[in-house]
């Protein structure tokens, strides 16, 4: 079971999305998600949220987080460690990093900020087309989404997993469902069309967000 309440350690209302979806998905129960003044989200069952929220001590100073890591693991433990110590609560992260094998495996740990520290998500996925308008042939376009999810403990105590989905990068982007790169991101495993155009449901059955927080999940559980 998730040690429940905890905090997402995001200020990303996608991810978060994402992340609430995988969780209730495997669970069957509903959870609720609450913006805690800008700095993380407080995720707890409908009808204990409100207390957990009436009990929360928030820092005087929110968490200085600074995505440093060399690798996705060291990124998402710097959030949640961050998040755990400021909030003395189990706190769980994540990083994604997509990998497009004729860029040299970019943008990879930089694929939040592939076009620039306050990069929106288009200017992201243009820069990644744009590298990419020399390529013909769909093999030279073979990429892969990496996601590491963490659960850290204000003790030191941490859960780590990992999720990963081959693929290759569209010519251009298409559909209008999910966020980042999905616009643009085939997957392997799937009919031919990008993360975008398919609903929440089907994507988080072969995405690398899904398998990284349904593997969360189960050793959560284990732990009991």
């Amino acid at each position: 079971m998730l040690p429940l309440p905890l905090v997402l350690a995001t200020q990303n209302p996608d991810k978060v999305r994402e992340i609430v979806e995988i969780f209730v998905q495997r669970a069957g129960a509903p959870l609720a998600a609450y913006s805690i003044e800008g700095i993380a989200f407080l995720l707890d069952t409908p009808e204990q949220i409100a207390t957990s929220l009436a009990r929360l001590r928030l820092p005087e100073e929110p968490p200085d987080v600074e995505e440093t890591g060399n690798t996705l693991e060291e990124n998402a433990r710097i959030k949640a460690r961050a998040l755990a110590g400021a909030l003395g609560l189990p706190a769980v992260a994540d990083d994604t990093g997509l990998e497009v094998d004729a860029l040299d495996g970019a943008p990879g740990v930089h694929s939040a900020r592939y076009a620039g520290e306050h990069a929106t998500y288009v200017e992201n996925v243009t820069k990644l087309v744009r590298a990419l308008d020399a390529l013909d042939a769909l093999d030279e376009r073979a990429a892969r989404f990496a996601t590491v999810a963490l659960a850290r403990w204000p003790d030191g105590r941490e859960i780590a997993t990992r999720g990963v989905v081959e693929g290759r990068i569209a010519v251009e982007p298409t559909g209008t469902g999910g966020f980042g790169y999905d616009s643009v991101f085939v997957p392997r495993e799937g009919d031919g069309r990008t993360f975008a155009e398919m609903a929440p449901d089907e994507k988080h059955a072969i995405s690398h967000r899904g398998r990284a927080f349904r593997a969360l999940a189960q050793q959560l559980d284990e732990e009991g």
